[in-house]
Formats: structure tokens, sequence, C-alpha cells
């Protein structure tokens, strides 16, 4: 009887072994982007596993040039939002994030990791905008919600400029997505538990010069403009 608790026990420690050797596999061969560190990496192919497999994100991916400096902007409506577009990304994306949510306990150390970029709206967001400048003035990918906050599906406000402002000090053009088809919309942690038909769909860019890019990219955010079909 000892001998087949062995070979029952040896078995199971086989079975769970190749599954782990398989997922490290999946994960590997998922991963896009180079975050510059072997686990970033690995986190990044998770995230793409989790957001195509879990949350069964149907996406256009972001036609970002190969190097330089761009920046993406979407709509927000949840706490899933910044993964879906990292999936959706061939680059890797710096985002500009509130500083409330960048300090939220256990996960400060993972956006420092990512190299976000927290916004003190209450005072001195001139800061975030002058380190946002940096990054792109580095050639990375800045990523961030111009509505400034949650604003759910039929609501509407108003832009803030901090994106174009950063486009025409970098003359490089802004990348719009939108995103749809979550089922924890309004929530951060709730989003990510729910399990979505997520959609991220990419729209023509737009160019810092273009006077009428602000009420263009407003209607975009709202979920009035036309996709990028090419």
């Amino acid at each position: 009887m000892t001998e087949l608790y062995n070979i029952a026990a040896l078995l199971l420690v086989s079975v769970f072994i190749v599954l782990l050797i398989r997922g490290f596999k999946a994960i590997a061969a998922a991963q896009q982007s180079d975050w510059g560190k072997s686990w970033m990496n690995y986190l990044d192919g998770l995230n793409r596993l989790f957001c195509q497999r879990y949350h069964r994100l149907h996406y256009t991916p972001i036609a970002l040039p190969d190097d330089g400096p761009a920046i993406v902007v979407a709509n927000h409506i949840s706490g899933l939002d910044a993964m879906l577009m990292i999936a959706a990304s061939p680059r890797p994306l710096r985002f500009l994030i509130a500083r409330e949510e960048y300090e939220r306990f256990g996960l400060a150390w993972f956006f420092r990791a990512i190299g976000s970029i927290p916004v003190d709206r209450s005072r001195h967001p001139e800061t975030a905008l002058r380190a946002a400048l940096r990054v792109l003035e580095s050639g990375e990918v800045l990523a961030l919600f111009p509505q400034g906050k949650m604003v759910l599906p039929g609501e509407s406000h108003k832009l803030k400029r901090g994106s174009f402002w950063l486009a025409q000090q970098t003359h490089c053009p802004i990348y719009p997505v939108f995103i749809s088809g979550i089922s924890g919309v309004g929530t951060i942690f709730m989003s990510l538990l729910q399990r979505s038909h997520a959609k991220l769909e990419t729209y023509p860019l737009f160019h810092w010069h273009d006077e009428n890019s602000m009420a263009s990219l407003q209607a975009v955010l709202e979920g009035r403009g036309n996709p990028d079909n090419d």
C-alpha cells in the first residue's frame, strides 16, 4: 500500500511539473514588449493571457512606431483599463496615474517598477507633466486617461489638456483607443474579477497642430468616433 501511495504521489508531482512547465512556456510565448527585466517581461506575457483568455479581449493592436515617443490615450471606465492597453500594445507603456491610486496598499512597488508617474491633482500637477515630458523626450510611450477620472458609458466629462500640451511640446502624435465590454464598469478590483467580453478599438491618430483635435478626441473617448478599420 505504501508503494502505491508513493507511486500516486510521484505521478501527481510529475503532472504538476508538466503543467507548470507548459504554463511557463505559454506565458513566455505570449510576451511581446521588452520591459528591460525578465520578470517584468514574464508579467507582460501573463497579463496578455489574462486579458485575452479570462476577459476575452478582442482588440486591434495599437499601431505604435517601432521606436520614438508616442502618446496613447483612452477612456477610463474600470480598473482593468490599463491592463487591456498594455495587452494591446507592442511596446511598454508608462502611465500617468492619480497619486491615491499609485499609493494603494500593495501596489505602489508595481507601479514604480513599470515606471508609472503619480499625479497629485490637488497640488503641483505640473510636476507630473514635467516627468511625463522627460519620458517622451527619452523616446518612450506615455499612456494616460484625458478624462481625468472614471467616466461611465453615456456620461460626458471635459477632457484635461495635458495630453495635447505634451504632444505640442514633443511634436509626437496621439494614439486614441476606446475600451468597452467591461463587466465591472465603475469599479477597480471587481472589474478584474468579473469576467468580461472586453473590447479595445483603435482610432486614427491625432496631431498636436490640429485645431479640431480636442473636440474629435472628446467624441472618440465617449464612443462617438469612427474606429480605424485599416
